[in-house]
């Protein structure tokens, strides 16, 4: 197995002054030293040493190198492994965070994904939990208060290809047999879809499935497309941010089927965390866990609510207008809807949902969004949930990075950088200013000297002197 230590090489013995150098991107000088203090890497080569092998094979990606380069493309914005290996061999900056050297060549796609593929959806979860603990210990994970929320992301399998589950055939083979028994002419392809469009539909995902992603869901995305997708859930600090737990989900599962598993999940995490101190003897994390939960409407049900309430945990859930309800036999859920109901007209009720945008939307805008994330170029479950750890611990780097240097991307650094110095020229351009004003008052011909040649003219003329 190949380790960061024996990637250490000594300097070049002759003159270097022909070779491409770089000075290096400031925000991964500091995510280095961060992730190095934290001994990031000896981690994950000993998180995993049952894929390697010590001898046999060709040289390896090294463990901590392959979690970075996962990382990159959340900081980079890159949406696919074979764009990620086009950046790497492109930039001398990401080969100085990855310690490669300029006569080594870097990882393809090939290599990346092959390693994905062979270390497991629990190891990728540890390293998850890794960097959540540097978050706990830089007392950025509260744990009190959580918000959850999900979001589909199309999956990479297309909706044309797919196969009925029982017989195997295709949707259009499947046409041309229900035009076949209404005597159609199965050869007119705009009659098989004027067809289509009458009969009543569809696809449901009990009858039809990807050959190429079976575990992919038929559901309708965002912007109103249908279209096979997964679903990731989050929940997030609902006081700092910090991500304390991903799951991984079909594109049409509901929300208030998944929201327990993702709550159970979070108060998992928060457990393992309260023994975390701080660098000044701090215990940061809430001592008896999650105690509240937030979300908005769609996760809204009697089961929902009544399951959270089973939990011990205070509820505080949107509640969709639904008009009068019928309570009997119910007792159990009437009690439990009523509490949420209770707790989300308080005042702190509607602070938690105005603070739910500011704190859950921002996290999925980071990481599908300008995260390279906004669909998928892998295929199983178990691949899109490696995925989204990956991910996810990104961001957590991202907030640690953003508490301690003001900066959680290389673009967000570069413009502080900018903006510094462009707010230094603008004191130097005040200060100029300053000092023009009071040596003209000082010196009444200091402002005439400094004039041009036409505007001493007028000057001359105005005070009725000969030019």
């Amino acid at each position: 197995m190949g380790t960061r230590k024996m990637r250490e090489r000594q300097e070049d013995l002759w003159y270097g002054g022909e070779l491409a150098t770089a000075p290096g991107h400031p925000f991964y000088k500091r995510l280095n030293e961060i992730l190095d203090n934290a001994k990031f890497d000896r981690f994950c080569e000993k998180s995993c040493a049952g894929f390697y092998h010590q001898k046999l094979g060709r040289p390896s990606l090294p463990p901590g190198q392959y979690f970075r380069i996962m990382m990159i493309g959340f900081f980079e914005g890159l949406d696919s492994e074979r764009g990620i290996a086009w950046r790497l061999a492109d930039s001398l900056t990401l080969r100085q965070f990855l310690s490669i050297g300029l006569d080594e060549k870097t990882p393809d796609h090939v290599t990346i994904s092959r390693t994905r593929r062979l270390i497991q959806a629990a190891t990728h979860q540890r390293i998850f939990s890794f960097v959540l603990e540097q978050l706990a210990q830089a007392g950025l994970v509260k744990g009190k208060t959580i918000g959850v929320d999900s979001t589909t992301l199309e999956a990479n399998a297309a909706m044309k290809s797919i196969v009925r589950r029982d017989t195997g055939e295709s949707y259009m083979g499947y046409l041309k047999r229900l035009a076949e028994a209404e005597g159609l002419d199965t050869q007119d392809a705009a009659a098989l879809l004027r067809m289509d469009r009458k009969r009543k539909k569809k696809t449901s995902n009990e009858e039809w499935k990807s050959p190429s992603d079976e575990e992919a869901e038929i559901t309708k995305l965002k912007d109103g497309r249908t279209a096979l997708a997964f679903k990731a859930e989050n929940a997030v600090d609902m006081e700092t941010g910090a991500i304390v737990a991903v799951t991984t989900h079909g594109g049409a599962a509901a929300d208030t089927t998944t929201i327990q598993e993702t709550v159970i999940e979070a108060a998992t995490a928060v457990a393992e965390l309260i023994a975390e101190p701080t660098p000044e003897g701090e215990y940061t994390v809430h001592p008896e866990g999650v105690q509240e939960v937030v979300a908005d409407k769609g996760y809204h049900s009697n089961e929902a609510v009544l399951g959270l309430d089973q939990l011990a945990v205070r509820s505080y859930i949107a509640e969709p207008d639904r008009g009068r309800r019928n309570w009997l036999g119910k007792a159990a859920e009437k009690a439990a809807v009523y509490g949420n109901r209770r707790r989300i007209q308080g005042n702190r009720g509607r602070s938690l949902q105005r603070r739910r945008g500011e704190r859950i939307e921002r996290n999925f805008a980071h990481q599908f969004d300008t995260g390279g994330l906004d669909r998928l170029y892998i295929r199983g479950k178990e691949n899109v949930h490696k995925k989204f750890l990956i991910q996810a611990a990104a961001c957590n780097l991202a907030l640690l990075m953003r508490s301690r240097y003001g900066s959680g991307k290389p673009k967000a650094a570069h413009d502080r950088a900018v903006d510094a110095i462009l707010t230094i020229l603008t004191v130097l351009k005040a200060l100029k200013d300053i000092f023009s004003a009071s040596a003209a008052i000082l010196d009444p011909t200091f402002r005439i000297s400094r004039r041009s040649h036409r505007a001493h003219q007028l000057f001359c003329r105005t005070r009725k002197r000969p030019v």
